[in-house]
């Protein structure tokens, strides 16, 4: 609970009062471009912890279909915190997107908006088509994040209910029960991360063309 009002409180920190927040942080020298620079490197750092604890939690996974005796409310108790630090991750993950979204309408805004300021027709088509292929790059970076983080949501349905199913049945008939949706979970989440590192790699792509402005 305390983890989801901070987020909570995060996201309208970011967007309740944005265009205050904007002015604010000009005044100090730090403009939405570099707002921008900071929330995309955010949120691939999110989404690296993100991939880290669902590899986490898939290995607890594994290690239990492999169990053969012990305290298995021990196991179920390793097992149901990589799924929570799975979904806060992932939540993380929603909140930095969400912030970027932000800050890059403002940005692209600002930059539509001046150029009626230029004098120079050559300068000013110049600037156009900067932004044109700003907002570009910007697209298709915003589309592999967005992919990613969606098919989080189904692997967090599927660890959830293998927690919720072991969590009701901490016997021996549980795991092999278990055992049969483990390969199926194991390839959602390698092809979670695989979307996730394609994200990362165009964060990276976005960011270097963006700072080559």
């Amino acid at each position: 609970m305390p983890y989801l009002l901070a987020l909570v409180l995060s996201i309208f920190t970011l967007t309740g009062c944005q265009s205050a927040y904007y002015s604010a942080m000009e005044q100090v020298g730090y403009h939405k471009r570099d707002i921008m620079v900071d929330r995309v490197e955010e949120a691939k750092e999110s989404q690296q912890d993100a991939q880290q604890e669902f590899t986490s939690a898939l290995e607890a996974l594994s290690a239990l279909t492999n169990f053969d005796g012990g305290e298995l409310e021990t196991v179920y108790n390793q097992i149901n915190d990589k799924y929570q630090d799975s979904e806060k991750a992932a939540e993380d993950v929603r909140a930095r997107i969400a912030a970027i979204e932000d800050v890059s309408e403002a940005l692209f805004e600002e930059w539509q908006d001046e150029l009626e300021l230029y004098s120079s027709a050559k300068l000013r088509r110049s600037s156009e088509q900067k932004l044109r292929d700003t907002k570009a790059s910007y697209k298709t970076m915003l589309n592999a994040m967005t992919r990613a983080e969606e098919k989080m949501t189904p692997v967090l349905n599927t660890l959830r209910d293998n927690t919720l199913y072991l969590k009701h049945n901490l016997n021996a008939n549980a795991i092999g029960s278990l055992q049969g949706e483990f390969s199926s979970l194991e390839k959602d989440i390698q092809f979670a991360i695989t979307q996730m590192n394609a994200a990362i790699a165009e964060s990276d792509k976005f960011l270097q063309q963006l700072n080559q402005k």
